[in-house]
């Protein structure tokens, strides 16, 4: 009767977390604030559906130890030379300043001294996997923004795993109260068979995952057991089952396997994690959490407001503009999941009560859920701040400047915007004409390699409304927007009108040509001022009907 029972609770959070999660994706919310909301729902304040806690609470660690191991199978330990000054600068200067204020506010609040540095630790996260799948839907990962963001959020993801060992270093000082010399001596002898495994694993690790990869399945349950299995000794050893996943991640990440087993296993990571937050959301008790509100509105508030200043002020000092700035704040303006994980791990230490736990979840639910609609509404609320945020720049924004170098003074027959597969196309067939171009696109990284083609490219937005002011559009001809319609993205403005209008604002008479998606598109377009309206399959079949019929019937 009770396995009948569990399997009854199961099928109905799944259900319940179907219909909130539903709702949430029509809030644009992200699914970890819907399914804390299941448990608060399945909790004893809600439905009472939770009975069966043991086998809730066994799906919740097994989700956070796949999590851990496949953040340790991605780790990639060169990260941290290759990710660039303003990435490390950026990502530190945010934990330094985030810990440091968050403890100062966490201990005028009355917090003690341990609890605050759990709690001030636990703001400085924000989420990699909302931030990617945010900006990702908005085609703005491969902008100079997105990318600096994604390298400061790797940052973050490398100062989690260091606080979750030293946290677990404190576990020794706890039970043994030797002192923080004995801590650190508990976690070098607890550490040592440890290592010695995962030195064992790391080195047997590709001959043995070569012979499991003929069959798939067995690669997958081999994975799931050494993540378990590290986890388990992790905690038998005195550290955590966190740690453990961790590093049997780290163990696997130097084979040529870890690609298709991190693959495999995303989605059982996140089927299992879904059980993760329903858990937090069912131990919250709402009288606690009632007292806790004033608190963790103002921790909400600085973390939404605090991460991105702070962001700003670094990027602006380095050299960056002020809208580049921003909007890579603004993904700072979260806690993650690693927060809730991190502070979860604290209480199953010891150095944390519920009621800690209680305030960070509440701090995540506020934080993500405001946070994502800043992100989505970027480019609008930066149009309504931005007379206020010249302090963050300097006068001569020198890191952004070197992308607009060679277009000064210059004068092309033809700007081309955007330069992906169809703009590649595109910009042979005008040079085999004669024409002298300047290609234009958001990604740095297609800026470099066209200019080391000897091809003429600069940085720019389409978002960006004063983009228009640095293109030399003076003489020009032909402005053509070869975006593709499934790069456009879910924004909030249309980018291809966003530069139409700033085109023809500046005076701009020459022709204008863009792609459009269906007839309805095409007509909003010649209505905003597109002089020729591309379509590029309907463009590609009447030219292979071209191609087809010009032929002379006798050469057939």
């Amino acid at each position: 009767m009770l396995e009948v029972s569990v399997f009854y609770e199961v099928a109905m959070l799944l259900m319940l977390a179907s219909v909130i999660g539903l709702i949430g994706v029509r809030l644009h919310q992200p699914m970890i604030v819907s399914f804390i909301v299941v448990g608060m729902l399945a909790g004893p304040a809600g439905f009472d559906i939770v009975q069966s806690t043991g086998h809730l609470e066994l799906l919740s660690e097994l989700g956070v130890a796949l999590l851990l191991f496949l953040v340790g199978l991605k780790l990639d330990l060169n990260l941290v030379r290759t990710l660039g000054a303003v990435a490390l600068n950026t990502g530190l200067g945010q934990i330094a300043f985030t810990s440091l204020t968050g403890l100062l506010i966490c201990l005028g609040l009355g917090m003690p001294m341990l609890t605050s540095v759990y709690v001030a630790v636990a703001l400085t996260f924000s989420s990699t996997i909302i931030i990617v799948k945010l900006l990702s839907d908005k085609r703005e990962l491969d902008a100079l923004h997105g990318r600096i963001a994604l390298g400061f959020l790797i940052v973050q993801d490398l100062a989690v795993v260091l606080a979750m060992a030293v946290m677990s270093a404190l576990t020794a000082d706890a039970a043994g109260g030797g002192g923080l010399g004995g801590a650190l001596l508990g976690l070098a002898a607890g550490a040592v068979p440890l290592l010695l495994l995962w030195l064992i694993v790391s080195w047997v690790a590709s001959p043995l995952l070569q012979s499991m990869a003929k069959a798939p399945e067995l690669l997958i349950v081999f994975a799931l057991g050494l993540a378990t299995a590290f986890a388990a000794l992790g905690d038998y050893l005195g550290f955590s089952k966190e740690l453990g996943g961790l590093i049997a991640g780290v163990a696997l990440a130097t084979t040529p396997y870890r690609e298709a087993i991190a693959s495999r296993l995303a989605s059982l990571r996140d089927f299992l994690l879904v059980f993760f937050f329903i858990s937090l959301g069912a131990h919250l008790d709402l009288r606690v959490v009632g007292a806790a509100v004033g608190d963790a509105l103002l921790l909400s508030f600085f973390v939404l407001i605090g991460n991105p200043l702070i962001v700003m002020v670094i990027m602006g000092a380095m050299g960056y503009r002020k809208r580049t700035g921003f909007l890579a704040g603004l993904t700072v303006a979260q806690i993650s999941e690693f927060s809730l994980i991190f502070i979860a791990m604290g209480l199953a230490l010891g150095h944390v009560d519920e009621e800690a736990v209680g305030l960070v979840t509440l701090v995540g639910v506020i934080t993500i859920g405001l946070s994502t609609y800043m992100i989505l509404y970027s480019q609008q609320l930066y149009a309504w701040v931005e007379r206020f945020l010249g302090v963050f720049e300097r006068r001569v924004a020198h890191r952004e400047e070197k992308y607009l170098e060679g277009n000064v003074g210059e004068r092309y027959d033809i700007l081309l915007v955007g330069l992906g597969r169809y703009g590649r196309a595109l910009h042979s067939r005008f040079s085999d004409a004669g024409f002298n171009i300047l290609g234009v696109d958001f990604d740095p990284d297609v800026i470099r390699q066209w200019k080391e083609s000897g091809a003429t490219a600069v940085y720019g937005d389409l978002l960006d409304p004063d983009m228009c002011e640095t293109l030399p559009v003076d003489g020009t001809k032909y402005v053509v927007i070869a975006v593709p319609p499934h790069e456009i993205g879910l924004t909030h403005e249309d980018p291809r009108i966003t530069l139409v209008e700033a085109l023809r604002q500046r005076g701009y008479s020459g022709q204008i040509a863009a792609i459009g998606r269906s007839e309805s598109d095409m007509a909003v377009l010649r209505k905003k001022g597109v002089d020729i309206v591309l379509s590029p399959f309907a463009d590609a079949a009447e030219r292979a009907m071209e191609r087809l019929f010009a032929r002379p019937a006798s050469a057939g």
